[in-house]
């Protein structure tokens, strides 16, 4: 029988501390190899010699004193995410000493932050060791902006900016000052920093525009900051996009992390943070500014340029200063969430059967591709004993072989864009909800990633866009004139259990209002590129033509019609995107090459499992 635990000396407890730090950082940050010290910990925490690109963590003493403790854990858990999500090849350098120490300090941020979106354990200990090291330096006493320095200042409106996460309260007004002194171009580029935390190379591109913008040094131009990707983006994803959050699960399984008991990689689904919101401003950004090659993979090939007229050139937003971008449990409180949850699954109850039967099919058509198949007519291997028949018919007949191989399943993401509009009120929303919760489970059961996003605007006939037209004056042609909002219901790397109550927000009364669709289907074509999944699949569900009033009064008739089809024309030259669209009630197939028209809802579950049954067939090939 093994002794209480209270019975351990403060050697065993201090060993027992340390090894379980050494085996997180080892785990998260995937450095198995390197040396990491613990000054004062016990024997065993580091066995070979000490090399210069050692990691040195804060020093514990025997006493283990509870600040010693959230020390050494923040530390250790800020290292591990560095290393994991940090490439020092990507990294650019910097004349200007102070310049270089800033974008370091960033670079730091994005990885903390960007690490630790669904580790809740991680990112409390990496709040406590912010917490200590503002007390250490003394920040509440900070109130003149001269008091603050500025690579902290920019590091903590970094930090607070990618988390969407207040900063500690003790921190004095100084950083107040520094943030109401930003220019506009600054704020502009931590816009950009937010939209591109997941990609080092474009967020080093918006933090060297940053850098710029506050004089720490010279405007860099995008040619010097893009060619690292040029050199890498055709061979490989870069580390942070090709570390994706089921590895990380899997390495450090629910219940059985190395430091459990220490509390480091505890995760909860209520602390995703929105780090990857964009703007309408960036969706629009014409392809000269670098915006398209930012956004999404480096390797676009030629066939997604065509002669077809640039979107930027013909189309705007009057203002996108109202737009959103929005995780849908932000939308209503979680009681509210919770009941319109609760509607949804008596609406799926009594289509269970039919739906759960379309499911199942799709689900044995997708895992018949993982298995394995067989190779017939070989000189080695398996007796094909189907064979034998000729052999005695014929002795001459060789005898025939046959051996397993593994069928080749690429990898893929999904994503299922909903129209929000008025018009889809009541049967065609909730089936649509539906079919989305069906195609998330199954399609997860299968290894297969699924997104689930929703568009719609803030507001009836062009909200406070249209107010801040009127009061400009009313221009002439002013361009898309309503308040965007972009709705994430279920993020590609967000397990279905952890998303199923946002679905239900469609059911909500007051969320669906207009429609416009080209900007939404850029932002969500934007997304699914920036995934290292081989296969892109982009499934739209609406039920006809983009509609806003505002915007319809005030340009040509055709102008939001125009701008869609601009976009499917650049969405379908994309060889790395295979597009299809469902239309409910209207003819979407003369606007996309490869879509279908229901009559009614109630077919809608059975054609979106027949349509991806067919993209999923192993004779289904992507077009040229």
């Amino acid at each position: 029988m093994s002794a209480p635990k209270n019975s351990l000396t403060d050697e065993e407890r201090q060993e027992s501390f340390c090894r379980a730090v050494v085996a997180t950082l080892r785990a998260i940050g995937d450095a198995p190899e390197q040396n990491i010290i613990i000054p004062g910990g016990a024997p065993g925490t580091h066995r070979k010699p000490i090399a210069e690109s050692a990691i040195k963590l804060p020093h514990v003493s025997l006493l283990m004193h509870e600040f010693e403790i959230q020390r050494v854990r923040g530390e250790a858990d800020s290292v591990a995410l560095k290393l994991r999500y940090h490439q020092d090849a990507l990294t650019p350098s910097f004349p200007e000493t102070e310049a270089q120490a800033t974008f370091n300090a960033l670079e730091q941020v994005r990885c903390e932050v960007y690490g630790s979106r669904y580790m809740a354990g991680v990112r409390a200990n990496l709040n406590r060791r912010l917490t200590q090291q503002m007390s250490d330096i003394g920040s509440n006493r900070m109130v003149e902006q001269q008091d603050m320095p500025i690579s902290l200042a920019l590091s903590l409106l970094t930090r607070e900016a990618l988390s969407g996460e207040p900063i500690p309260a003790q921190i004095g007004p100084a950083l107040d000052v520094w943030r109401n002194s930003l220019p506009p171009a600054a704020k502009s580029a931590f816009a950009e920093m937010v939209q591109y935390q997941s990609d080092q190379i474009a967020f080093a591109r918006a933090a060297s525009r940053l850098l710029g913008a506050l004089k720490l040094t010279d405007a860099i131009d995008d040619s010097e900051q893009t060619a690292p990707s040029d050199n890498n983006s055709d061979d490989k994803p870069s580390s942070d996009d090709a570390a994706s959050v089921p590895e990380e699960d899997e390495k450090a399984p629910e219940g059985n992390d190395p430091e459990d008991e220490n509390g480091d990689q505890t995760e909860s689904g209520e602390g995703d943070i929105q780090g990857e919101s964009e703007t309408s401003s960036d969706i629009l950004d014409s392809p000269e500014n670098g915006t398209e090659e930012a956004a999404g993979p480096s390797d676009t090939s030629p066939d997604t340029a065509s002669d077809h007229p640039d979107i930027a050139s013909t189309y705007k937003a009057y203002t996108t200063e109202f737009d959103e971008e929005i995780n849908a449990e932000n939308l209503c409180d979680p009681e509210e969430l919770s009941r319109l949850r609760q509607q949804l699954d008596i609406q799926l109850s009594q289509l269970q059967g039919l739906i759960s039967r379309l499911a199942h099919r799709l689900q044995r058509r997708l895992l018949a591709q993982q298995q394995r198949k067989w190779e017939f007519e070989q000189e080695e291997g398996i007796i094909d004993a189907g064979r034998l028949a000729r052999v005695v018919t014929n002795p001459t007949m060789p005898l025939s072989y046959k051996y397993e191989t593994e069928m080749e399943f690429r990898d893929t993401v999904v994503t299922l864009l909903i129209d929000n509009s008025g018009s889809m009120r009541g049967r065609p929303i909730a089936t649509a909800a539906i079919c989305g919760d069906i195609l998330a489970r199954t399609l997860e059961r299968c290894g297969v990633k699924v997104e689930v996003l929703g568009f719609t605007t803030r507001q009836w006939k062009g909200g406070q866009s249209r107010e801040k037209w009127i009061r400009d004056g009313r221009p002439h042609f002013p361009g898309r004139l309503n308040d965007l909002r972009h709705i994430i219901y279920k993020d590609a790397d967000t397990p279905w259990r952890r998303a199923r109550r946002n679905l239900g927000l469609m059911l909500r009364d007051g969320l669906l209002k207009e429609n416009i669709d080209g900007e939404a289907l850029l932002w969500a074509w934007k997304r699914i590129r920036r995934r290292t999944e081989k296969r892109h699949i982009l499934m739209v569900i609406s039920d006809g033509a983009p509609v806003d009033d505002s915007t319809f009064s005030t340009n040509a008739h055709d102008y939001l019609e125009g701008h869609l089809r601009n976009v499917i024309h650049k969405i379908e030259m994309d060889r790395h995107t295979e597009l299809l669209a469902i239309g409910i009630g209207h003819d979407v197939t003369r606007y996309y090459r490869n879509s279908v028209t229901i009559s009614s809802s109630d077919d809608l579950g059975g054609t979106m499992i027949a349509q991806l049954s067919e993209l999923f067939s192993p004779t289904k090939h992507k077009k040229a």
